[in-house]
């Protein structure tokens, strides 16, 4: 119990240190006041964003405002990198959640990014139109965005653009934005509307360019990349043919500066590089002429996702003590049973079963992925059509939902096949398995698991009620969530429960084998959990470093959503057995883990919940 203790004692105050640090740094060693806003904005929705206010911004000294708009299937807390560089620097920054992720509501609107800008247009038109932020200089603001949020952006500038002409004002509200990672929507018939320069980054290796028209994510040569050049340049000019990269062109004034940038990278990782944040950075210093005495590449965001990544592992680790002291409440003894003894070594023809499942069942989570996807969208129509529903409301969940349910079961399957053709025959006991359990206590197993999801969270809150950051590292993190995704929760985790089950199973008992070291025992489980979807990335990587273009290109983005799936599915069979050594038994693991990962994955997601 004191051991037990001890160690919780030490994940808070290791998480505490990270966490304090990180606010630290998010507010620049306190020369910036950072806040948590709601901005009522049309049809009864509401947009959260974070406020990074410098102390150098004054009504005397207004600064440049620049509002940062995460990508699909991001909160504001993923782009945090370049509010904190842009606000250490001077800037006002807002970094919003898009209406139906983070805590911002759904939004009336299926095309949410393209004709509100995710909650960006409501935004500017309050720091345009209001008096209350005359710390800011309205003749002075900017957006950026990543994948879909640079789509908000860049629609942002020809909406705003447009509404400039047809009520015959001098100048857009937008004074100037930077595009990262998309550029679909970078043709004539919106350009021709823009009154805004235009910074644009685009990835070399992005998965995404297939969409292009060259098909690929060079932007010397790209239509995309020439045409935003090109609006810039007057008619009389002749069009250019080639992009010089990191060249700016026109005149920042007229507002007909146009730059495109180009650095090898990837979709996903785009805004956690430094070259791509210096270059963003500079961009906004140079078209407000805004000049701080840090270099662009005087980046500090690097440490603060280091410390992300300390207090998301060491939060995760937290919940082995955390079992342990709860354990001891006189309510929760009769959980507590020995551990049954692990399997023997397989051999002979055993070992060629073992592994051949062990193989069959990674080849059918792999193949199985995306034709769930496919299902998703055919059972869950309103989610995956961007309607607002109550019924299954996350249209990137609902596939890896389905997903889990079918290798859940498949993984049942073959584990009692295995059994009944062979174990049984060769003294394998089901006692060992750790599945008897009475309905009282499985009761208390269930109450204790929501207990540590409850105390886990309670922290979270904590930790950002004082110091406004999570547990985090680039767009994997526990974040606080709202009420309503409770519900969710309700909805969703039950259904996840059952692969949750079967890894706990396969992973105490098949995988814990007599005499075989723990550590390797463990990590053969998190392969045998992950392996599958593993391989779906590899294909798809491997396919696009073959040929220039992913292996699947219609659901690319799902496959992009499992950077952040992995990790989970390889650290579950982990806490299934520690859990399992508390109790002896193979249930309290995967509750605690169901419901822990589920709120992970529920709360950092698009959902369409009704307003």
């Amino acid at each position: 119990m004191t051991k037990a203790f001890n160690n919780l004692l030490i994940c808070m105050a290791v998480i505490f240190i990270c966490m304090a640090t990180s606010s630290w740094m998010q507010s620049s060693g306190g020369q910036v006041a950072v806040s948590k806003i709601v901005l009522p904005t049309q049809n009864g929705q509401s947009l959260a964003a974070t406020l990074f206010k410098p102390i150098s911004a004054t009504s005397d000294t207004p600064a440049p405002f620049v509002a940062v708009v995460p990508g699909f299937q991001r909160s504001r807390e993923a782009l945090s990198n370049i509010a904190i560089e842009l606000s250490r620097r001077g800037f006002v920054v807002v970094s919003i959640d898009p209406y139906g992720q983070g805590s911002s509501s759904s939004s009336m609107s299926t095309r949410s990014a393209t004709y509100e800008g995710y909650g960006m247009f409501a935004l500017i038109d309050y720091v345009f139109e209001t008096d209350n932020l005359n710390y800011v200089d309205k003749n002075r603001i900017g957006a950026t965005g990543h994948s879909a949020g640079g789509n908000a952006a860049i629609r942002g500038a020809a909406y705003f653009g447009k509404e400039a002409s047809e009520t015959d004002s001098a100048l857009s509200k937008l004074h100037s934005v930077y595009i990262s990672g998309y550029v679909l929507t970078l043709r004539n018939s919106v350009l021709r509307h823009v009154n805004s320069n235009i910074g644009v980054s685009y990835a070399l290796y992005d998965e995404g360019a297939f969409r292009n028209k060259l098909k690929n994510g060079d932007m010397r040569y790209a239509p995309e990349a020439l045409r935003v050049v090109n609006s810039g340049r007057l008619k009389t000019l002749p069009k250019l043919k080639e992009v010089e990269l990191g060249k700016l062109y026109g005149n920042i004034n007229d507002r007909t500066a146009r730059i495109v940038h180009n650095e090898p990278l990837l979709h996903p990782f785009q805004p956690y590089n430094g070259l791509a944040t210096a270059n963003q950075i500079k961009y906004f210093e140079t078209v407000f002429s805004h000049k701080s005495e840090l270099s662009p590449e005087d980046q500090i965001w690097q440490w603060k996702e280091f410390l992300g990544l300390v207090s998301l592992i060491t939060s995760l680790v937290m919940l082995i003590p955390l079992g342990r002291i709860l354990l001891k409440v006189p309510y929760f003894n009769e959980i507590v049973n020995p551990v049954p003894n692990p399997s023997k070594p397989p051999v002979g023809r055993g070992k060629i079963i073992f592994w051949s499942l062990f193989g069959i069942s990674a080849l059918i989570a792999c193949v199985s992925f995306i034709p769930m996807v496919e299902v998703s969208k055919q059972l869950f129509v309103d989610a995956s059509t961007r309607k607002q529903t109550w019924f299954f409301p996350q249209r990137m969940n609902n596939p890896v939902m389905l997903w889990a349910v079918f290798n859940g079961f498949v993984g049942f399957l073959f584990f009692f096949l295995t059994y009944k053709l062979f174990g049984k025959k060769n003294g394998v006991n089901p006692m060992d398995w750790g599945i008897l359990i009475t309905k009282k206590v499985a009761y208390k197993t269930f109450i204790l698991g929501l207990l540590v999801f409850f105390f886990y969270y309670l922290y979270l809150f904590v930790i950002d009620y004082f110091f406004l950051v999570d547990y985090r590292f680039w767009f994997m993190g526990v974040r606080v969530f709202q009420p309503t995704i409770l519900i969710l929760l309700l909805m969703y985790a039950p259904i996840f429960f059952i692969f949750f089950l079967m890894s706990s199973l396969r992973a105490n008992t098949s995988m814990r084998i007599e005499g075989q070291p723990e550590w390797l025992s463990m990590f053969i489980a998190g392969i045998g959990n992950s392996l599958g979807l593993i391989l779906i990335i590899i294909i798809q990587y491997t396919w696009f470093a073959t040929t220039g273009e992913v292996y699947w290109t219609t659901n690319w983005l799902y496959i992009n959503l499992l950077f952040g799936v992995v990790p989970m599915m390889f650290a579950l069979p982990y806490f299934n057995r520690y859990f399992f050594y508390m109790t002896g038994s193979i249930y309290l693991g995967p509750i605690v883990t169901c419901l822990v990962f589920i709120m992970i994955l529920s709360s950092n997601t698009v959902s369409y919940i009704p307003i």
